[in-house]
């Protein structure tokens, strides 16, 4: 995605993450701001501040560019929606300001399909069982690095080597960053096989 910017004009791509206090949807857009960074882009990361509380709605943010990022306020207008809890759908409106042209990829455990349908949209929407990916590697129904996976699968924002490495350095536990990095590798191929590119 971002090597298609070279190419041509100044990019900024920006994703907003919904997931639930607790999930990880700040380290996710954390871990891509330091993998875009490490690919030699400018990155800006941040949460929404509020009263949050474990389980209670939270988002994050997240802009890459190839030049200085100026804008700090939220993202109202993402090309990239990450939902990191399928309980969020019809809770949070999830689609709020999705670009035209956005995608929007979804912790569902149906089909792409019936997400669509029942988001009633036109952007393209994928689903991946995120939950049973990080259960069978991780123990826990914790999602945030598979969904940094799908992510990145579906549109290539970063490579996918740069973001094992990030995961590796991220995680103190050598075993606890080897079974992520299995994760993102299953969830990355999971979704680049859905988007057939």
């Amino acid at each position: 995605m971002l090597e298609k910017a070279r190419e041509g004009s100044d990019i900024l791509i920006e994703v907003r993450f919904h997931g639930r206090g607790g999930q990880g949807a700040v380290t996710a857009a954390d871990l891509l701001a330091v993998a875009g960074f490490k690919e030699g882009y400018y990155t800006l990361s941040f949460p929404t501040f509020g009263a949050e509380k474990r389980g209670t709605p939270v988002a994050s943010f997240l802009r890459i560019s190839d030049k200085p990022i100026v804008q700090r306020d939220e993202v109202y207008n993402p090309d990239y929606v990450v939902v990191m809890d399928p309980s969020l759908i019809g809770v949070v409106d999830v689609l709020a300001g999705i670009k035209k042209d956005g995608m929007l990829i979804a912790n569902y455990p149906k089909g792409s399909e019936d997400l669509k349908r029942h988001l009633n949209t036109d952007v393209k929407v994928y689903s991946i069982n995120a939950t049973k990916m990080a259960m069978e590697h991780l123990g826990r129904p914790i999602t945030n690095t598979a969904m940094v996976g799908a992510l990145v699968g579906a549109t290539n924002i970063v490579k996918l080597e740069t973001l094992k490495g990030t995961i590796k350095e991220w995680f103190e536990d050598e075993s606890l960053a080897e079974k992520n990095i299995k994760l993102v590798e299953e969830a990355y191929q999971y979704m680049k096989e859905v988007c057939k590119w």
